[in-house]
């Protein structure tokens, strides 16, 4: 996805993009998605993917966030788990946290928690674990 600033944000969508949570949504739950992830909106919970999140400008996350690459501009106040790559952008705001191999941090993001930056479980592993935990409470609540 590509944003060409000016007064109006557009967005070109590359075909990478899946999966989008608008600005004005509001989504309380386990989310777990195949591929790249955008939230501009609110999510409380957890988030699995397999692939990239990026957490928007207008982005209010409060969730565990569990992923391959993390992208944050927005607010995140809850743990965050990036088997390759966490990137805090400048507006961002991060409560929590941090596990993965590569850590950015841009002049004016605030970070306030700590990082582990050792050998960690790749995205798709900890996507797949916490996808067949879900399907198996699930199982016993049907039951």
């Amino acid at each position: 996805m590509k944003i060409k600033p000016g007064k109006k944000e557009e967005v070109e969508m590359d075909g990478n993009m899946n999966t989008l949570i608008g600005k004005d949504s509001v989504i309380t739950g386990t989310i777990d998605v195949k591929g790249p992830l955008r939230i501009d909106g609110k999510v409380k919970g957890q988030v699995n993917s397999s692939d990239t999140v990026t957490v928007g400008a207008s982005g209010d996350v409060e969730a565990e966030l569990n992923c391959k690459v993390a992208t944050i501009s927005g607010k995140v106040s809850g743990n965050v788990v990036a088997s390759e790559k966490v990137e805090l952008q400048a507006k961002a705001e991060i409560s929590g946290d941090l596990k993965t191999k590569s850590l950015v941090i841009e002049q004016g993001a605030i970070f306030c928690g700590s990082c582990n930056m050792k050998e960690i479980q790749s995205g798709t592993q900890k996507y797949t674990e916490a996808a067949e935990k879900v399907r198996k409470e699930q199982t016993t609540i049907t039951k």
